[in-house]
């Protein structure tokens, strides 16, 4: 018998969600005007669209219940907020952009932090899925 992990089915079908709608929002980050343009395109292109794709992917893998979407999802929040972190304390302390696109990437880093404290749970390892 299975041990039921509180908010999995949740936290999976957010992350699925999330990772869709992220694609046309990294889309219009980029067609944002001249600061940060060349950083924009870049972290999009080396990051953004990369991490919403393995997140997708690993969100998929989450609900069909595989023990390799939880590593698949660490490596994605990872690269989330590897990207997220420095990008929005850089565009914070040069733009002082508290509530545009510097502050809902700050709240991006924060969410994915907290994300990955929680699939860090080793109750999701122990539990016998497919």
């Amino acid at each position: 018998m299975r041990q039921r992990v509180f908010g999995y089915w949740t936290l999976a079908w957010v992350g699925m969600i999330s990772n869709i709608i992220a694609l046309p929002i990294i889309a219009l980050i980029i067609s944002y005007g001249p600061p940060f343009k060349v950083a924009n395109i870049t972290l999009a292109v080396s990051l953004g669209w990369p991490s919403a794709i393995v997140g997708i992917v690993s969100s998929s893998a989450l609900l069909a219940e595989k023990k390799w979407g939880i590593t698949l999802t660490l490596v994605s929040l990872s690269m989330v907020i590897s990207g997220t972190a420095p990008y929005s304390i850089v565009r914070l302390i040069n733009l002082k952009d508290f509530f545009g696109v510097g502050g809902l990437t700050l709240l991006s880093a924060l969410f994915s932090i907290l994300a990955l404290i929680y699939w860090c749970n080793p109750k999701h390892r122990r539990t016998i899925r497919l």
